[in-house]
């Protein structure tokens, strides 16, 4: 399948865009502000992408939500967005700074690309209200966010958390929408003995990616209840696998809409 990638990296991003470049053919890459700051989440897209060596392009987008005042994630993924690793500078320039513009223009060009938005649905949004026309064309939407519970609030995940108009918008748009929550993503967790499996990989990007988890399983597992998590959940590869490998989950057909009123509830995707 064609993906185009639309992230805030973000140490889960980063195995997303991983995962993206080594089970389909990747479009692009798209940033958005989420996990860290728009100069930050592009940063680390640059740094990726090179770590990989793959020929994508990069393009960054919002740096700050439809309405809301930005909010970072600096508690979990550090200042950087990718604290742990001594990440090696990009030596690729970006390719452009309009990613809405380039969202568009790929999903008239190509028909059937699916869209995976795993940061807070800034851009998505923007593109489906200024070409409407990119909704018959797209294979789908398949998205990581919201589920039964939150994590920013007791009932909102941060990506529908950071920008609930924005997801409302997306998640009203009359396509096939494939949506990744907490629910399924806190099953999916990288605990000591598949750290350690990744590190015992040959290569730099192995490495690397052993850093990373382990500062990111410091901060999240400092947050949860002792005994309530083996390791910190790898969210946003299932909304990429949920395209390349549908096998690998269940489904099951939901109307959601996304709460952006409530004074305690806002974000929750109901």
């Amino acid at each position: 399948p064609s993906i185009l990638l639309d992230c805030d990296p973000g140490h889960d991003d980063a195995i997303a865009i991983v995962t993206a470049a080594r089970c389909a053919e990747l479009v692009g890459i798209t940033t958005v502000a989420g996990n860290a700051p728009l100069a930050r989440t592009t940063y680390n897209a640059l740094v990726m992408r090179d770590l990989l060596g793959i020929d994508v392009a990069v393009h960054s987008g919002s740096e700050r939500p439809l309405v809301a005042e930005p909010k970072f994630a600096a508690f979990v993924h550090g200042e950087s967005g990718l604290d742990g690793a001594d990440l090696p500078a990009p030596t690729t320039p970006l390719d452009g700074t309009d990613a809405v513009r380039f969202i568009v223009d790929s999903c008239r060009r190509t028909e059937g690309i699916w869209l995976v938005p795993t940061g807070p649905l800034t851009n998505i949004a923007i593109a489906l209200r200024s070409a409407p026309d990119i909704v018959s064309r797209i294979a789908g939407i398949s998205l990581m966010g919201g589920g039964t519970f939150g994590n920013r609030s007791s009932m909102a995940e941060f990506n529908i958390w950071a920008d609930p108009e924005a997801a409302s918008i997306v998640f009203g748009a009359p396509t096939r929408i494939v949506m990744a929550g907490l629910d399924v993503t806190h099953q999916f967790q990288a605990t000591p003995e598949r750290i350690a499996r990744v590190r015992a990989l040959p290569g730099r990007l192995a490495e690397v990616l052993a850093d990373l988890f382990v500062f990111f399983a410091g901060t999240y597992l400092r947050r949860h209840d002792p005994g309530s998590i083996g390791g910190p959940a790898v969210h946003d590869p299932l909304a990429v696998l949920a395209v390349t490998h549908p096998h690998l989950f269940e489904r099951v057909a939901r109307h959601v809409v996304v709460e952006t009123a409530g004074e305690f509830t806002r974000g929750m995707t109901v």
